[in-house]
């Protein structure tokens, strides 16, 4: 009498272990055979009238006491374009993913360039000022990244994702045009300036700056208010962007032409992009934000490339360049 007693017990535990299994099995089946979520994701962007501003300073008081440190300092400013930028990522299996961008200016047609020169003479003194107006093909740049989705928030309400990747940013300007702003008497033979100096329309320098960035790495986290509406917050730096700068004055006859002075540096860089999106559909959402990079060394090399005589290499003080304005984008999901 105890045997068939035992074992329908058995059943009635079997039967509620199995019911109790079901709807975990029919869930985990669900999520197995769930939709992934999208694999590629296409955007296009615009960097809407992005300011931008690079500026160099160099020392050569060591080959000349009687120089001032800076020696010289150009700054080009005020420089404004409308960048275009074309983006990708690809979601791969196990949270990974791949990332990349570039970026093309339509045109850079306003700024101004600012060379300052200084003398140590009675102390820091400014000797020379000129300005001109500045042109030129603007900036180019291409950003490759792989990351990594580290937290997925509760309640699906968004992510965290980690990257690292490299940088390639390439800023052109043109100074066209001399104008005289400040001329003081030196006491340094071969330095010397025209107070009456006003060339308009001609080619004055050509300088391009490339800044490598091979290593950086950051965050990108989205966070979801509503079902359609989500913010998200984007970061990256690196301590070691490497920046190439080479510098051709027109109308120095003095100077070689390609470059007249190059200069060298290391130091470093961080970008942030903050941005609302919206979800039109389920495949498109438009976003806009707001965006700066800025990058700058903390050593470097400046060198002259004379005409008929060696060169001189001396402290690179400063090479800066940012950007920053608003952005306007589109992206698609597949």
């Amino acid at each position: 009498m105890i045997a068939p007693r035992i074992n329908r017990t058995s059943r009635w535990v079997s039967a509620l272990v199995v019911l109790a299994i079901a709807p975990v099995s029919m869930v985990w089946a669900e999520e197995q055979e769930s939709p992934p979520g999208p694999r590629v994701e296409l955007s296009l962007r615009s960097w809407l009238y992005t300011s931008g501003e690079t500026k160099w300073s160099h020392n050569a008081s060591g080959i000349d006491s009687r120089l001032g440190n800076p020696t010289s300092q150009l700054t080009y400013k005020d420089n404004n374009t409308h960048i275009i930028e074309l983006a990708a990522r690809v979601n791969v299996a196990h949270r990974w993913f791949a990332n990349g961008d570039l970026g093309f200016s339509v045109a850079l047609n306003q700024g101004q360039l600012v060379d300052n020169d200084y003398t140590a003479v009675g102390g820091q003194q400014l000797f020379s000022q000129t300005n001109s107006n500045v042109t030129g093909s603007g900036t180019q740049y291409v950003n490759l990244d792989i990351g990594y989705r580290a937290v997925e928030f509760p309640g699906s309400r968004g992510h965290l994702d980690v990257f690292g990747g490299a940088q390639y940013w390439r800023t052109e300007y043109e100074a066209t045009g001399v104008q005289q702003v400040v001329c003081a008497p030196s006491e340094i033979p071969g330095l010397m300036c025209n107070p009456n100096t006003n060339i308009q329309g001609v080619l004055a320098i050509t300088n391009t700056t490339h800044w490598i960035t091979p290593v950086h790495v950051g965050f990108d986290t989205e966070y979801r208010i509503t079902r359609r509406l989500s913010v998200d917050l984007k970061a990256s730096v690196s301590p070691a962007s490497i920046v190439y700068d080479k510098d051709i004055h027109h109308l120095r006859a003095d100077l070689q032409q390609n470059p007249s002075f190059s200069m060298w540096g290391v130091g470093v860089s961080a970008n942030a992009d903050a941005s609302l999106k919206v979800m039109l559909s389920k495949q498109i959402a438009l976003t806009g934000g707001y965006r700066i990079w800025w990058n700058r060394t903390y050593t470097g090399t400046w060198e002259n490339h004379p005409v008929g005589a060696a060169s001189d290499s001396v402290p690179l003080t400063e090479l800066q360049t940012y950007r920053h304005g608003a952005t306007l984008g589109l992206t698609a999901y597949f």
